[in-house]
């Protein structure tokens, strides 16, 4: 029994992926999916995901998320829903360990600061920047740029929210080029793999926000206590170890919590692949919804939770404090970079060349956004402390 005899007839199946944009020889011994997964993790900008924000830059401890941590926590929970569903694990896992490619550093605070500093030039998206990332920025081989994925993963990377096409909202300036040379199908919804590991990244993140800001100080248990989700949680596990506190009472909850969202998401997707009929993935893309989903009540719970961390994790006056500072140096970079490009590394300045003021600022876009939380801070040190004698 092959890999493919196990996977479910709406599954997207490797040997049937739509190729690369530059044809290649494929591995004698690995899927093209497995192999997209393979290019992502050997990637710069897969390496630097070490030393990125999720929401505490990553001097502040050495116990919360990075992007890095996460990127693997979201492939985790991908991966074992993947395998319930009998969807491919391996396109699942290179989704998710792509996800956050494209975020610059301090999380939204930094993108918030490139999307202001890039108004003129059309914003800045960190999943369009994931997108270059993978089909422009990485430049480690010989016959093209980029990683030359499949179709299949770079159609679940522009569309695991859902179309792009008829929200109203402009097509991002990097997908929208690539479109016009290999179609997307960005009017359709992606597969299944990708609609999975977007909600993956939902699980992922609300739990390990809850845990982060509990370490950090920012809310306690007792606060949690009343949400409707979290509340019967942690009484079951208090129930169940009466005087458990501290990390063993926070990650017993936190991993009850992460099985309560995984079944409920199992069993409503596994109702809606049964109601719609769905026979094969080209059904799914054309289907017109997204199958992937929570319960009704699942989804009011998930609200919930996201109000409570927005209004006491990530708009807490530390968060701000930390926010404020992670705008200033962004912005800074930015300023300085496009009115002084003679600032920039060697190789970058060769990249700008000729390029008018867009290109210019778009470069320099690209040069901030691929910075660590470190390296970041480090340049600013260089630029703009006076008595540095750092070069």
């Amino acid at each position: 029994m092959t890999r493919s005899d196990i996977l479910a007839p709406y599954a997207c199946r490797p040997e049937d992926s739509r190729g690369r944009l530059v044809a290649e020889p494929e591995s004698p011994t690995r899927s093209v999916f497995q192999r997209d997964r393979d290019r992502i993790i050997h990637s710069a900008a897969f390496r630097r995901l070490k030393y990125k924000t999720q929401v505490f830059v990553y001097h502040e401890g050495d116990h919360y998320r990075t992007r890095l941590t996460h990127s693997l926590e979201v492939a985790q929970i991908a991966r074992s829903m993947a395998r319930t569903l009998r969807l491919d694990e391996d396109l699942c896992e290179a989704l998710a360990l792509a996800h956050d490619l494209g975020h610059p550093p301090f999380g939204h605070a930094g993108e918030d600061a490139l999307d202001r500093a890039m108004a003129a030039q059309g914003g800045f998206d960190h999943n369009d920047q994931t997108f270059r990332v993978l089909t422009r920025l990485e430049q480690r081989y010989a016959d093209f740029d980029g990683l030359n994925l499949t179709w299949e993963t770079l159609e679940g990377t522009v569309k695991h929210n859902g179309p792009l096409t008829g929200t109203g909202k402009p097509i991002p300036e990097t997908i929208a080029a690539f479109q016009q040379g290999w179609d997307l199908g960005l009017a359709s919804y992606a597969s299944l793999e990708a609609q999975l590991t977007a909600l993956s990244d939902d699980i992922a993140y609300n739990n390990h926000d809850i845990d982060d800001g509990l370490r950090a100080g920012l809310f306690t248990v007792a606060d949690l206590a009343e949400l409707p989700l979290v509340g019967p949680v942690l009484r079951e596990v208090t129930d169940r170890y009466p005087g458990l506190q501290g990390p063993r009472l926070v990650h017993e909850t936190i991993r009850r919590l992460i099985d309560r969202m995984v079944s409920d998401l199992l069993t409503e997707t596994g109702a809606r692949i049964t109601d719609s009929g769905v026979r094969h993935v080209d059904e799914v893309r054309a289907y017109g919804a997204s199958i992937v989903r929570f319960s009704d009540k699942m989804l009011a719970n998930d609200r919930v939770l996201r109000d409570f961390l927005f209004t006491r994790m990530y708009r807490h006056y530390k968060v701000n404090r930390m926010a404020s500072k992670a705008r200033r140096v962004v912005g800074d970079l930015f300023e300085l970079f496009t009115t002084e490009p003679n600032c920039l590394p060697t190789e970058w300045q060769t990249a700008i060349g000729d390029a008018d003021p867009i290109g210019q600022a778009r470069i320099v876009a690209d040069y901030i956004a691929g910075m660590t939380d470190r390296f970041a801070l480090d340049e600013h040190h260089r630029l703009f402390d006076t008595f540095s004698s750092a070069p």
